[in-house]
């Protein structure tokens, strides 16, 4: 379950707006609260949130002391700041920080539930980026992007093995579509993407499992027909050459990435 932290030195403050928050998202997330910023610095020393609200002023450790420190040892943290003042400094060094809202005490609930919305949906948007990112072999990106610059027998073939990635497919039949000598596409093929046709095939199909691995519960033997290979044990080795770990170790990764 996700983390929200909520710090003030006001525990009326902190409390109702546990209560605001547990009313709007009952179950979803887990709130912790803290009457001062070394606390909650502390707590985050060996745990992790999704979102920190915190007042600016508290004693010791004030609020922009707190967001300075999170944004340097936790920048995937968002952050709200609630103030009893509407200092112009206050909010213009906040959002310097990039802070997701300033709200002002007392604080308006549907203000706040809409700030935690939106800072919860940017953080969901960056963690689907990340693990966007983890998928995408970046040598395939570069061979995408210049698709279009590619000779008709090239395009041909690299849709071709997109529309049947689940059969069995060789560059000898691809060939053959476009009439070519096969040592002459293949020399071709390497020419304009940058990666032989073999590489090319097994890249594009480990990288239809991750997506697998990661969008279905598929099992690894069902994703590994879906991609192109007779046995799964063949298809795991080609995976771990290629990502250094199983599909199953894969799979893990990323759901715990994903929590």
């Amino acid at each position: 379950m996700k983390t929200i932290l909520i710090v003030d030195d006001e525990p009326r403050t902190r409390q109702g707006i546990k209560r605001t928050l547990e009313s709007w998202s009952p179950g979803h997330y887990q709130f912790e609260t803290f009457a001062s910023a070394q606390e909650a610095m502390d707590w985050l020393q060996s745990n992790e949130a999704v979102l920190l609200i915190t007042d600016i002023r508290m004693p010791e450790i004030n609020g922009l002391r707190l967001i300075e420190e999170i944004n340097d040892k936790h920048p995937a943290l968002f952050v709200i700041v609630i103030s009893g003042y509407s200092e112009f400094e206050y909010a213009r060094t906040a959002l310097q920080y990039g802070v997701i809202d300033y709200l002002l005490k007392p604080i308006d609930k549907n203000k706040l539930t809409h700030a935690v919305e939106v800072a919860l949906e940017r953080n969901d948007q960056k963690q689907r980026i990340e693990r966007m990112e983890k998928i995408v072999d970046t040598r395939l990106m570069s061979t995408s992007d210049g698709n279009n610059q590619y000779s008709e027998p090239v395009r041909e073939a690299i849709n071709y093995i997109e529309a049947h990635l689940e059969e069995p497919i060789s560059l000898r039949e691809l060939a053959e579509m476009s009439h070519m000598n096969a040592n002459y596409f293949s020399v071709l093929f390497k020419e304009h993407t940058g990666l032989t046709f073999s590489d090319y095939l097994t890249r594009r199909r480990v990288q239809r499992a991750k997506e697998l691995i990661v969008g279905t519960t598929l099992s690894v033997n069902e994703i590994s027909e879906r991609v192109g290979y007779q046995t799964a044990k063949y298809f795991i080795k080609v995976f771990r050459k290629l990502e250094g770990m199983s599909p199953g170790q894969y799979r893990q990764q990323m759901n715990e990435s994903n929590n």
